[in-house]
C-alpha cells in the first residue's frame, strides 16, 4: 500500500496522489484478489513496455541499446519526421 494513502483520506486525495506522485495504490479485500490503481499514463506506459519486450529479438535489441548508452557508446541521431 502506498504511504500517502491511509484510511480516512478521501477518494479525491488518493487519486491525486496516484497521478501527482506517480504512485500506485494496492487495494486488498478479504477473499478477493488485490487490485492496483495507477494513472492512465502509467498504465499505457506499462502496456507499451510489455508490448515492446514481448518479442525476444526486440527485447535483446532494446536492452543492448540501453547497455551501449549507459557504457558511453551511444550515438546521437537526428529525428526523422
Amino acid at each position: 500500500m502506498s504511504p500517502s494513502w491511509a484510511p480516512g483520506h478521501t477518494g479525491a486525495e488518493t487519486l491525486s496522489a496516484v497521478v501527482d506522485n506517480r504512485e500506485e495504490i494496492v487495494i486488498t479485500r478479504a477473499g478477493h484478489e488485490p487490485v492496483v490503481i495507477v494513472s492512465l499514463d502509467e498504465y499505457e506506459s506499462l502496456k507499451e513496455t510489455a508490448y515492446l519486450l514481448r518479442n525476444p529479438a526486440n527485447a535483446r535489441r532494446l536492452l543492448g541499446s540501453i547497455e551501449r548508452l549507459e557504457s558511453g557508446r551511444g550515438t546521437v541521431n537526428d529525428l526523422i519526421e
